[in-house]
């Protein structure tokens, strides 16, 4: 078996790469090449936490058999710990072997922001300038370089997160990678969510991040934090309001706690999502139809993107030479 480490799949599998490769596994999950079942989440009260089990095979070029494990305390962040930990096991689907074991919670950052970025890429508008990110978490660098990915054009570039410290930080990082526009902070979405074009949420918030009156028409939004029933970061009215696209119609009615509790309220039924992801990628969905919609991608999060990733890492990493090799 080879072991890939975080900074192993860095090397492997630049963002631009991974944006293609999660495009691609959408596509297949929505051409029914791709057997993913709903995953299994085990709660632990006392650390307000989840572990999820995700199960899932791709078939079709580049195959993939696999199983990602990946918990989520957010308590870890008073202990100095990420509050994500994950690993990623790869089989041959030929004959089950185990292949492969990755470091899962960078892999997760890259996936959910490669999502994002096929989201992008297919719903913003062409002539977006300014992105806001809520959340300055493990998350959100992923999310703002994979929208830069899709979206050269943007120039500036707002922070909204509750401590101002975390928030510093990834300016710091964003700035250190070499982007050259405006990077600002804030506390207070009104300033930011006035000049926005794509926002991109990724919070652990179990309420709201902003009123719904505070988002402009022709606005894209990446929802990436809200991964249970009981959570949200989008207002119920701009979840009414807005164009809907998530990774996948079950799951997201399983899960997704924005569109959940909007149908709860009686704002949206199951018919307000317009198409999966992966119905763009392949042509059969319709995406933006003006410029002054508001779209929304609400991901909770899918093991295609993390078994397309997975495989694409270790076929490179083979290449390379990166990685520990192991005989079981």
């Amino acid at each position: 078996m080879r072991f890939l480490s975080a900074a192993d799949i860095a090397k492997a599998v630049p963002m631009a790469a991974a944006i293609e490769a999660v495009a691609q596994a959408f596509g297949k999950l929505a051409r029914s090449e791709a057997y993913i079942p709903l995953r299994t989440a085990i709660t632990i009260a006392e650390h307000e936490a989840t572990t999820f089990f995700m199960p899932g095979l791709l078939t079709g070029e580049m195959p993939a058999l696999g199983l990602k494990t990946v918990s989520v305390f957010p308590h870890n962040i008073y202990r100095a710990e990420p509050t994500i930990y994950a690993l990623v096991t790869l089989f041959d689907p030929t004959s089950g072997r185990p292949l492969a074991v990755l470091d899962g919670t960078y892999l997760t950052a890259l996936r959910t922001g490669a999502a994002s970025g096929v989201a992008t890429r297919l719903l913003a508008r062409p002539d977006v300038r300014t992105l806001v990110v809520f959340g300055a978490g493990a998350q959100a660098l992923p999310q703002i370089q994979a929208v830069l990915a899709v979206r050269p054009t943007i120039n500036n570039v707002w922070i909204v997160n509750r401590t101002r410290d975390r928030a510093t930080l990834l300016a710091a990082r964003l700035r250190g990678e070499g982007f050259r526009g405006d990077v600002r902070i804030a506390t207070d979405p009104q300033v930011p969510l006035a000049e926005a074009d794509v926002v991109c949420t990724a919070t652990s918030s179990a309420v709201p991040l902003f009123a719904a009156d505070l988002v402009r028409p022709g606005t894209h939004i990446n929802a990436i934090g809200a991964y249970r029933p009981d959570m949200a970061e989008i207002p119920p009215e701009l979840v009414a309001r807005s164009r809907i696209f998530v990774d996948q119609r079950q799951a997201a009615w399983a899960e997704a706690g924005d569109l959940i509790q909007a149908r709860a309220a009686g704002l949206i039924d199951e018919h307000h999502i317009v198409a999966e992801l992966g119905e763009l990628v392949n042509g059969t969905g319709n995406g933006r139809t003006s410029a002054d919609e508001i779209t929304l991608f609400k991901s909770v999060g899918n093991a295609v993107q993390d078994l397309a990733v997975a495989a694409l890492a270790l076929q490179q990493a083979n290449t390379l030479g990166l990685g520990v090799e192991v005989t079981l």
